[in-house]
């Protein structure tokens, strides 16, 4: 509960861009400049995406397009409400928030799964995910929720740790992959699972130290130092979508400041353009902004200059964002949990504001 003191009582005070410019006048972010110059259309786009959210989501929290019942897509919905300064019981978009929470916490199987079969192969994902949302969430809602809320998330969290403790070769221990007992790794389902288990952590949980160590192992089996970048199941496939995933593993649990994390954002803003209409284009570029602003500096600056330059004017009219492969839920949801990155509503963006000493 102490750690979302802070962050209610902003929101509560103030608007999420008055809480955020509060706070860069305080810390004389270089990013300050940068959000400056987009600031009226960074907050236009971010409420007719909300908008178009609450417009299409169904009584019982769910969406109807591509995978818009999947408890994954309900919660990323879910979380982009928070980033934007949002919470349960308060405000306009409470009740869709709300429906988010509930969805999620009555779709948990016997095993602590968080699924309503509606995640096809990708389980874990989805999982790790409504998890992550779960976390972000406790010490935010009610008593009454709270209290349904705190079993499932456990149940959850445990599930999260059995999956990692499968017995795996060398290559993959540590990881997580599609399915609880998955006997490989990828370093995509991998991020969700490390920071739904470092929310839980800064939540009280009891994730041991060991859990983490190992997840960052498996993190750093596929990243080159020598460049900076992150691969799949490798150090080298599928990097330009995937090196700010693991820029942000290596971010949320401990290692900023480290010698080749400065080359990984210089990897990425080097090949930032490559993600355009990629089919991981819009979790590429959420893993990106969220990396490059752990890192700060020249980094974010740069980076965040460029997302609002090419994303805002591709916001359509309804609001939406969509590159006709997930569907307008999925991608609207994605683009304002990574405009929204600077506005620190949630925990899990918190950082060191140290960051800006780096060149």
């Amino acid at each position: 509960m102490k750690r979302f003191a802070i962050v209610l009582l902003l929101a509560l005070l103030l608007p999420p861009v008055s809480a955020l410019r509060a706070q860069e006048s305080l810390t004389g972010m270089p990013s300050q400049d940068v959000f400056l110059k987009h600031q009226p259309a960074i907050e236009s786009a971010v409420d007719r995406a909300l908008r178009y959210l609450a417009a299409n989501q169904s009584a019982d929290g769910t969406f109807n397009d591509s995978y818009g019942r999947s408890v994954g897509v309900v919660s990323l919905v879910g979380m982009a409400y928070l980033s934007a300064g949002h919470l349960p019981g308060y405000g306009e978009f409470s009740p869709n928030l709300e429906r988010c929470i509930r969805y999620v916490l009555e779709s948990q199987r016997s095993n602590g799964l968080l699924d309503k079969g509606d995640s096809g192969h990708g389980l874990m994902y989805a999982h790790t995910i409504a998890t992550l949302f779960l976390s972000e969430c406790s010490g935010m809602v009610d008593a009454e929720t709270q209290e349904l809320l705190s079993p499932v998330l456990a149940k959850a969290t445990k599930l999260i740790l059995e999956a990692q403790a499968v017995p795996k070769n060398e290559n993959h221990e540590g990881g997580w992959r599609y399915k609880p007992d998955s006997r490989d790794s990828d370093l995509s389902c991998s991020g969700w699972a490390l920071m739904a288990l470092r929310s839980a952590k800064l939540n009280g949980a009891p994730i041991p130290d060991e859990a983490i160590e190992k997840a960052v192992a498996y993190v750093l089996k596929n990243h080159d130092r020598e460049s900076g970048r992150f691969g799949y199941t490798d150090p080298w496939g599928h990097s330009e979508t995937l090196t700010g995933c693991g820029l942000l593993c290596l971010e949320l649990s401990g290692y900023h400041g480290t010698e080749s994390t400065p080359r990984s954002g210089d990897y990425i803003l080097k090949h930032r353009q490559h993600i355009i209409n990629n089919a991981h284009e819009y979790y590429a570029n959420y893993y990106n902004a969220q990396g490059m602003f752990q890192l700060g500096g020249r980094f974010w600056a740069q980076y965040a200059d460029w997302m609002y330059s090419e994303y805002i004017p591709k916001q359509q009219s309804n609001g939406s964002w969509s590159n006709g492969r997930n569907g307008g839920t999925y991608g609207t949801s994605m683009m304002v949990l990574s405009f929204t990155v600077p506005y620190r509503q949630l925990p899990i963006y918190q950082r060191d504001e140290t960051v800006d000493e780096l060149p």
